[in-house]
């Protein structure tokens, strides 16, 4: 990186939360309204952004890259991984990896827009970055996170369709080849580090309505899932290495409005079933305390997937943390209804963070209080 380049970005660090929430001012107070300055809301910063208003057509590979005619989008990925095949290992250890880059868009851009990779020019993407990445090391029960700000810049921040790559500084997941999949996920922070191969076993599904997911009367974003990938390498924490197996999960999101003035938040979950089946669930918190029209979810095994509306399931908290819900009775209904309890695997993996939620690995737990299932859950404006 050159010297005018590492200056710029210590510049920008120093006010990453602000490049990011756009306009350099103080982030509000309300948990919700934090939210929605990263996220996104219908206000005047939003003017000449598009909107996900209507049913588009996916094309991949250019879909995995950036949109930036669209305010906000984010590359998330998180794998519940284990020592368990490891015959030296004394005892199985098991992990949650999550990292996520966000782009908010600074000014609306076309995508037919060239960016040059050096000199002044480089610097006008019109793009601020933000990452988070964690370690959940349930053996341990500790949760470790980091973030990082970047303005958009080649040799700091971006995203590229193809080759696939996304990345911050040296945190980074990129494809290995010409291929989506198979991906590399490396991250290093000052107390651990990532180092996982990823390979995705099933096709891309896209979530809501073909791929528009709707979050209200008035707002939605576009919305796809790669829900199953094996995840195997090297994690390194307390100075010591585990070699670990286990599945991860990508979600792609990106739209200008997505949370309104009516709501607080939402609670997320993307879980791996033991019987092979991969379910995703969320659903969005009204103020007034009614379920949403708007909330879902999927339910499928590779071959086919069905869509879950409101009115197919349901998630009741039956324990909290220090006001967080860490634990979810979740009824499915339909021909074959279903019931289980999603459960925190450790109660503390709060990302304490420039925008405050919680997302960590937890446990599926059937009506024998077996263990039939592993994933991430999210909770946000508590």
């Amino acid at each position: 990186m050159s010297e005018p380049a590492r200056t710029t970005r210590r510049t920008l660090c120093a006010t990453g939360a602000a490049v990011l929430l756009l306009g350099c001012t103080e982030p509000e107070p309300d948990a919700a309204r934090s939210l929605r300055a990263i996220l996104g809301s219908a206000d005047a910063t939003a003017a000449g952004f598009a909107r996900a208003e209507g049913i588009r057509e996916f094309v991949f590979p250019a879909d995995h890259g950036p949109h930036p005619a669209y305010r906000s989008e984010w590359w998330y990925l998180t794998a519940v991984v284990s020592t368990a095949h490891a015959a030296t290992q004394p005892a199985p250890r098991e992990f949650g990896v999550q990292f996520t880059l966000f782009r908010q868009g600074l000014e609306a851009r076309s995508t037919d827009t060239p960016i040059p990779n050096k000199g002044p020019e480089a610097w006008r993407t019109g793009q601020g970055y933000m990452a988070h990445v964690a370690l959940s090391d349930i053996t341990a029960r500790r949760h470790l996170s980091a973030e990082r700000f970047s303005r958009g810049h080649p040799e700091l921040a971006g995203v590229h369709a193809e080759a696939f790559r996304v990345h911050l500084d040296d945190w980074q997941l990129a494809s290995t080849g010409d291929a989506f999949s198979p991906l590399r996920l490396t991250v290093m922070t000052d107390d651990f580090s990532a180092d996982l191969s990823l390979t995705a076993t099933r096709p891309a599904i896209l979530q809501g309505e073909s791929g528009l997911s709707r979050k209200g009367p008035d707002n939605a974003s576009y919305y796809y899932s790669v829900p199953r990938i094996e995840a195997r390498g090297e994690i390194v924490v307390g100075g010591s290495s585990h070699e670990v197996r286990g599945l991860a999960w990508m979600d792609r999101e990106w739209s200008t409005s997505v949370l309104g003035d009516t709501y607080q938040g939402w609670d997320w979950f993307a879980l791996h079933l033991d019987d092979g089946r991969d379910l995703m669930l969320f659903q969005l918190r009204r103020i007034d305390g009614q379920t949403d029209a708007s909330n879902a979810g999927s339910l499928g095994d590779g071959k086919v997937s069905r869509t879950l509306n409101a009115g197919e399931f349901s998630l009741t908290p039956i324990e909290h943390w220090r006001g967080w819900p860490v634990a979810w009775k979740l009824v499915i209904r339909g021909v074959e209804p279903q019931q289980y309890v999603i459960r925190a695997a450790i109660k503390d993996q709060l990302m304490d963070t420039g925008v405050r939620y919680w997302e960590g690995v937890a446990h599926v737990v059937d009506n024998e209080g077996r263990r039939v299932g592993a994933g991430y859950m999210e909770l946000t404006g508590y």
